[in-house]
C-alpha cells in the first residue's frame, strides 16, 4: 500500500490473468483507512448500522444492508463510527478496470453495464432492496469457481445496472474521461470544470454546447436529473467540500474560490447539498482522517 496525499493507495492482489477478486468475511471492526485504487469495487456490508460510508467528498451512516460500486481511483472507506455489532459480513469483489475492453462494452447487451460504469466514478449506493434481492448470490460468490463464478458475477453486475432506485454518492470525481454522454455532456462539463468558480449563464453555456437555451435546459434536466443552476452548484459545493478537508482556507475563501460571491448564499447551498454546515462538514471530515 502506498500513501498518496492524505489518502492510501491500495495494492489489490489482483494479478494480471485474474478476473475477479472476492473477500468474504465476518468482523468486528473497520480498521483499513480510506483509500484508492485503480480497480472497480463491490461492497456489500450486512449487520453494520452506524458505520460510516465515506466515498469521495460523501460521508454518511450505513443501515443495516450496504451495497455500492465504487468506480477507479475514487477514495472510499468504512469506519465503525456508531456500529455496536461484532458480527458484520462484509463481501467485497475487485476486478480490473479494463476486464471489460471497450468494443465489448459497446455492444447493445452490455450497454447497461457501460452506462453504470460511468455512473461509478461518483460511486453508486444500490437500493436496500437491491441488496437484499442480491445477497444470497453474493454469499454463494466465494464458494463457486471457474466459468460460473465469471458468469455470475457478470450476470450480478447486469442485475446491478439495470435496477431501480441507484444514488449517486459523490459530487467529486476523478476519471472525467468515463464521463458519462461523452460528446456533448463531456464538452459542457469541461466547460464547468474550468469556469466554476466564474459567472456562468445559461447563454453562455448553451452557446458552449451549440444548442438553444430552451433544448440545453431539457438536455441538462434529461442527462443529469438536475436544473443547470442544481448542476453548478453540486460541481462548486463538492470543490469547496474537498477544499474544506484538504487546506488550511477559511470557509468564505473558500466560498469565493468556488464561485460564491455570498457567503450566506454558500453557508445556505452547502447544507442544502451535504445536510449539514461547512465548518460541521469539516469537522466531521477531520474526525474521519484522525480515526485513520
Amino acid at each position: 500500500m502506498t500513501k498518496s496525499e492524505n489518502f492510501y493507495r491500495e495494492i489489490a492482489p489482483l494479478s494480471s490473468e485474474d478476473s475477479f477478486l472476492v473477500f468474504d468475511r465476518i468482523k468486528d471492526s473497520f480498521d483499513f483507512p480510506v483509500h484508492y485504487h485503480p480497480e472497480f469495487e463491490i461492497n456489500f456490508i450486512l449487520n453494520a448500522k452506524g458505520v460510516k460510508r465515506v466515498v469521495g467528498d460523501h460521508i454518511d451512516e450505513i443501515g443495516e444492508i450496504e451495497l455500492v460500486l465504487i468506480g477507479p481511483n475514487l477514495y472510499h472507506g468504512w469506519q465503525l463510527h456508531k456500529c455496536k455489532s461484532e458480527k458484520v459480513h462484509e463481501i467485497t469483489i475487485q476486478f480490473h478496470n479494463d476486464l471489460f475492453p471497450e468494443k465489448l462494452l459497446s455492444r447493445r447487451i452490455l450497454a447497461p453495464i457501460n452506462e453504470m460504469f460511468n455512473r461509478s466514478i461518483h460511486g453508486i449506493l444500490f437500493s436496500e432492496k437491491t441488496a437484499q434481492d442480491l445477497m444470497p448470490r453474493l454469499i454463494k460468490l466465494s464458494k463457486m469457481d471457474g466459468m460460473d463464478y465469471f458468469l455470475e458475477i457478470t450476470s450480478i453486475l447486469y442485475d446491478l445496472a439495470i435496477s431501480r432506485n441507484q444514488q449517486l454518492l459523490s459530487s467529486y470525481t476523478v476519471d472525467y474521461d468515463k464521463f458519462e454522454d461523452y460528446d456533448k455532456m463531456k464538452i459542457i462539463y469541461e466547460y464547468v470544470q474550468e469556469n466554476f468558480s466564474e459567472k456562468i449563464t445559461l447563454e453562455d453555456i448553451s452557446k458552449i454546447a451549440n444548442m438553444s437555451t430552451i433544448s440545453f435546459n431539457r438536455f441538462i434536466k434529461k442527462r443529469t436529473g438536475k436544473t443547470l443552476v442544481n448542476y453548478l452548484n453540486e460541481i462548486r459545493i463538492g470543490y469547496a467540500a474537498r477544499w474544506l478537508v484538504e487546506n488550511d482556507m477559511s470557509i468564505s475563501e473558500v466560498a469565493y474560490k468556488s464561485g460564491f460571491n455570498n457567503i450566506a448564499n454558500f453557508n445556505r447551498t452547502f447544507k442544502s447539498i451535504k445536510k449539514c454546515t461547512p465548518s460541521q462538514y469539516k469537522e466531521e471530515f477531520f474526525g474521519v482522517k484522525r480515526i485513520l
